[in-house]
Protein backbone atom coordinates (compact mmCIF):
# COMPACT_ATOMS: atom_id res chain seq x y z
CA UNK A 1 0.00 0.00 0.00
CA UNK A 2 2.84 2.36 0.79
CA UNK A 3 2.41 5.71 -0.90
CA UNK A 4 5.61 7.14 0.55
CA UNK A 5 6.60 10.76 0.54
CA UNK A 6 9.96 11.71 1.94
CA UNK A 7 10.69 15.27 2.94
CA UNK A 8 14.26 15.60 4.16
CA UNK A 9 14.30 13.44 7.24
CA UNK A 10 10.54 12.96 7.35
CA UNK A 11 8.95 9.86 5.81
CA UNK A 12 5.18 9.73 5.34
CA UNK A 13 3.58 6.40 4.54
CA UNK A 14 -0.03 5.40 3.91
CA UNK A 15 -0.19 1.95 5.49
CA UNK A 16 -3.81 1.34 4.52
CA UNK A 17 -6.90 3.29 3.48
CA UNK A 18 -7.32 4.39 7.09
CA UNK A 19 -3.78 4.62 8.44
CA UNK A 20 -1.02 7.16 7.97
CA UNK A 21 2.44 6.83 9.52
CA UNK A 22 5.07 9.57 9.78
CA UNK A 23 8.66 8.89 10.89
CA UNK A 24 11.20 11.52 11.79
CA UNK A 25 14.43 11.59 13.80
CA UNK A 26 15.12 14.60 16.01
CA UNK A 27 18.49 15.71 17.22
CA UNK A 28 17.77 15.69 20.93
CA UNK A 29 17.21 13.31 23.84
CA UNK A 30 13.79 11.71 24.24
CA UNK A 31 13.08 13.68 27.44
CA UNK A 32 13.30 17.03 25.61
CA UNK A 33 11.28 15.84 22.60
CA UNK A 34 8.55 14.42 24.86
CA UNK A 35 8.48 17.71 26.84
CA UNK A 36 8.02 19.65 23.59
CA UNK A 37 4.87 17.58 22.85
CA UNK A 38 3.42 17.71 26.38
CA UNK A 39 4.29 21.09 27.95
CA UNK A 40 1.96 23.85 26.69
CA UNK A 41 4.62 26.58 26.95
CA UNK A 42 6.94 24.54 24.68
CA UNK A 43 4.23 23.13 22.38
CA UNK A 44 3.09 26.69 21.55
CA UNK A 45 6.59 27.52 20.27
CA UNK A 46 6.60 25.00 17.42
CA UNK A 47 3.17 23.57 16.58
CA UNK A 48 1.76 26.41 14.42
CA UNK A 49 3.59 26.63 11.06
CA UNK A 50 4.97 30.18 10.90
CA UNK A 51 4.33 30.42 7.14
CA UNK A 52 0.59 30.15 7.76
CA UNK A 53 0.72 33.30 9.88
CA UNK A 54 -1.96 32.01 12.25
CA UNK A 55 -0.75 32.09 15.86
CA UNK A 56 -1.84 29.86 18.72
CA UNK A 57 -4.19 31.88 20.93
CA UNK A 58 -4.45 29.35 23.73
CA UNK A 59 -3.09 25.92 24.55
CA UNK A 60 -4.61 23.91 27.40
CA UNK A 61 -3.16 20.45 27.93
CA UNK A 62 -3.97 18.10 30.81
CA UNK A 63 -1.45 15.47 29.71
CA UNK A 64 -2.45 12.28 31.52
CA UNK A 65 -4.46 9.21 30.55
CA UNK A 66 -8.07 10.44 30.59
CA UNK A 67 -7.03 14.11 30.42
CA UNK A 68 -7.97 16.47 27.61
CA UNK A 69 -6.48 19.20 25.44
CA UNK A 70 -7.75 22.26 23.58
CA UNK A 71 -5.59 24.30 21.22
CA UNK A 72 -7.01 27.46 19.65
CA UNK A 73 -5.54 29.17 16.56
CA UNK A 74 -6.41 32.57 15.16
CA UNK A 75 -5.71 36.29 15.34
CA UNK A 76 -8.51 36.88 17.84
CA UNK A 77 -11.45 35.03 19.37
CA UNK A 78 -13.81 35.90 16.48
CA UNK A 79 -11.86 33.94 13.84
CA UNK A 80 -10.48 31.26 16.15
CA UNK A 81 -10.29 27.60 15.17
CA UNK A 82 -10.07 24.98 17.92
CA UNK A 83 -8.50 21.53 17.99
CA UNK A 84 -9.46 19.39 20.97
CA UNK A 85 -9.73 15.85 22.24
CA UNK A 86 -8.80 13.42 24.98
CA UNK A 87 -5.60 11.63 25.91
CA UNK A 88 -6.26 7.88 25.77
CA UNK A 89 -2.76 6.84 26.87
CA UNK A 90 0.11 8.86 28.32
CA UNK A 91 3.25 6.83 29.08
CA UNK A 92 6.17 9.26 29.60
CA UNK A 93 8.50 9.56 27.84
CA UNK A 94 7.72 6.89 25.26
CA UNK A 95 4.08 7.08 24.12
CA UNK A 96 1.13 9.46 23.67
CA UNK A 97 -2.30 8.58 22.27
CA UNK A 98 -5.06 11.15 21.75
CA UNK A 99 -8.37 11.67 19.95
CA UNK A 100 -9.09 14.48 17.49
CA UNK A 101 -12.68 15.46 18.29
CA UNK A 102 -13.10 18.83 16.54
CA UNK A 103 -14.79 17.40 13.42
CA UNK A 104 -18.09 16.65 15.16
CA UNK A 105 -18.28 12.99 14.14
CA UNK A 106 -15.65 10.36 14.88
CA UNK A 107 -12.17 11.78 14.29
CA UNK A 108 -8.73 10.31 13.87
CA UNK A 109 -6.83 8.75 16.76
CA UNK A 110 -3.17 9.81 16.91
CA UNK A 111 -0.43 7.67 18.47
CA UNK A 112 3.08 9.09 18.87
CA UNK A 113 5.99 7.00 20.10
CA UNK A 114 9.40 8.33 21.12
CA UNK A 115 12.52 6.16 21.07
CA UNK A 116 16.00 7.36 21.99
CA UNK A 117 19.10 6.17 20.13
CA UNK A 118 22.52 7.75 20.75
CA UNK A 119 21.10 11.01 22.08
CA UNK A 120 18.68 11.36 19.17
CA UNK A 121 14.96 10.58 19.18
CA UNK A 122 13.05 8.56 16.60
CA UNK A 123 9.48 9.79 16.55
CA UNK A 124 6.76 7.69 14.91
CA UNK A 125 3.37 9.34 14.51
CA UNK A 126 0.48 7.12 13.46
CA UNK A 127 -2.99 8.40 12.62
CA UNK A 128 -5.95 6.05 12.32
CA UNK A 129 -8.91 7.59 10.47
CA UNK A 130 -12.60 6.62 10.54
CA UNK A 131 -12.77 6.72 6.71
CA UNK A 132 -10.61 6.87 3.58
CA UNK A 133 -12.07 10.33 2.78
CA UNK A 134 -10.97 11.68 6.16
CA UNK A 135 -7.43 10.39 5.57
CA UNK A 136 -7.33 11.83 2.02
CA UNK A 137 -8.30 15.27 3.35
CA UNK A 138 -5.81 15.20 6.17
CA UNK A 139 -2.94 13.87 4.03
CA UNK A 140 -2.90 17.04 1.92
CA UNK A 141 -2.68 19.39 4.89
CA UNK A 142 -0.16 17.20 6.65
CA UNK A 143 2.25 17.18 3.73
CA UNK A 144 2.20 20.99 3.73
CA UNK A 145 2.30 21.73 7.44
CA UNK A 146 4.20 18.93 9.12
CA UNK A 147 7.66 19.40 7.57
CA UNK A 148 7.59 23.03 8.72
CA UNK A 149 6.28 22.12 12.17
CA UNK A 150 9.08 19.58 12.59
CA UNK A 151 11.73 22.08 11.44
CA UNK A 152 10.40 24.48 14.09
CA UNK A 153 10.67 21.67 16.64
CA UNK A 154 14.29 21.11 15.51
CA UNK A 155 15.03 24.79 16.23
CA UNK A 156 13.34 24.58 19.64
CA UNK A 157 15.39 21.49 20.56
CA UNK A 158 18.64 23.35 19.74
CA UNK A 159 17.53 26.13 22.12
CA UNK A 160 16.45 23.69 24.84
CA UNK A 161 19.66 21.63 24.56
CA UNK A 162 21.73 24.79 24.87
CA UNK A 163 19.93 25.87 28.04
CA UNK A 164 20.17 22.50 29.85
Amino acid sequence: MGDRASNGRMVVERRSELELVVRRTFNGPVRLVFDAWTKPELFKLWWAPKSMGVPILSCEMDVRTGGSYRITFGHDASDAMAFFGKYLDVSPPSRLVWTNDEGGEEGAVTTVTFEEKDGRTLLVLQELYPSKEALDQSFVGMEDAMPEQFEQLDELLITLSASV
